[in-house]
């Protein structure tokens, strides 16, 4: 008697296996490769590792693998991407504010909208950007680097080229920074453009530096209380991509509301509707910091969730990089970067300015 065939349902799951499985051997490997020394003291977390590897692979031998795994890689860099965002909150807890401060909430709420309003006006009006890509690009630099790159793009719908040009250039500031920052701290001790403690640079860094990996090897530079401030200050910040990604949602749809309206009768016979597109993973990201908050998670239960949730991250970030294509990429040209340079430059000096100012307001 032979076996059944597989149902529909069956088929349809295992169509997802080789390219889940793919984004999954790539994930291994850059979580590997992300405990090396080197790439630790230069801020490569296993993320841009990731990335790396599935644009080496994407550009090499993917065209002859695309057609069998393809379905599997796109729910990585999607459905698996939304989970590890929600994961994301086992990071962080409500008690992280407390640590820093007010001060140190507040300069981070206005260094983050003051970076992303800064990218989005300088990206379309100046550097003549689309509006994907600015917006990209401000939520690297302005939250927390390839993470808040890859949260953001369900809500604009970027494509792989546009969230690779935002992750190239929050990488490349972001590992300056690290080299960078300790030089600053060494003249800050000198002219105090800002307050010269450990816990006031600290603060500095975490506002405005890309990556946690690349704050905590700049802070760990200087001193051990300077990192655990600034790494604090960083969680702090990321905790706000939550709302970023509502009111960017919400915002795109009034826009999208107007341009409906300046159309209207080409809109009425196609039958186009403009929702809002709620980013309900984003709802979950603040149910999970609210939920490590209360404790009720035993520690080593949160560290293992932790490390899965940076293998889920590392998956979806494999799947955009075999999804990129080094074509598209340079297609984009220099703007991109020039951008992620003024913005860097933004971080140092105006996001100097404004600790300074908060620490003399509240003092």
């Amino acid at each position: 008697m032979l076996p059944a065939a597989p149902s529909e349902s069956t088929r349809g799951i295992l169509h997802f296996v080789p390219g889940i499985a793919l984004s999954a051997a790539l994930a291994a490997l850059a979580m590997g490769l992300g405990n090396i020394g080197w790439l630790q003291s230069h801020g490569m977390s296993a993320l841009t590792v990731a990335i790396l590897l599935g644009i080496i692979i994407a550009n090499t031998v993917y065209t002859r693998l695309a057609g069998t795994v393809g379905s599997g890689v796109n729910f990585s860099k999607q459905t698996l991407l939304r989970a590890g965002v929600i994961l994301y909150g086992l990071r962080l807890t409500l008690q992280d504010i407390g640590h820093v401060g007010i001060a140190g909430v507040l300069i981070d709420a206005v260094v983050l909208t003051s970076t992303f309003a800064l990218a989005y006006l300088l990206g379309t009006r100046f550097f003549g950007l689309d509006r994907t890509t600015a917006i990209l690009i401000g939520a690297g630099s302005a939250v927390c680097g390839a993470a808040a790159v890859m949260a953001t793009e369900p809500i604009v719908r970027a494509r792989a080229e546009q969230v690779a040009v935002a992750v190239s250039c929050v990488v490349v500031f972001g590992t300056l920074a690290i080299f960078l920052y300790p030089m600053l701290y060494s003249l800050n001790t000198h002219w105090q453009w800002i307050p010269a403690s450990p816990r006031a640079f600290g603060i500095y860094a975490g506002s405005t530096i890309h990556e946690v990996a690349q704050v905590f090897a700049a802070g760990r530079s200087v001193s051990v209380a300077t990192a655990d401030t600034a790494v604090v200050t960083k969680m702090v910040r990321v905790m706000m991509l939550a709302p970023l990604l509502i009111a960017l949602s919400a915002w795109m749809t009034r826009r999208a509301g107007r341009t409906h309206a300046e159309v209207k009768e080409s809109a009425a016979a196609s039958g186009a509707k403009h929702q809002l597109r709620i980013p309900w993973f984003a709802f979950g990201f603040i149910g999970m910091v609210l939920f490590n908050s209360s404790e009720l998670l035993p520690q080593s239960v949160r560290i293992a969730l932790v490390d899965v949730d940076t293998f889920i991250l590392a998956m979806a970030m494999a799947a955009l990089g075999l999804t990129t294509h080094v074509s598209a990429v340079r297609k984009a040209g220099i703007k991109p970067l020039l951008l992620g340079g003024v913005l860097f430059v933004w971080l140092i000096l105006g996001g100097g300015l404004i600790n300074d100012l908060v620490a003399r307001a509240l003092n």
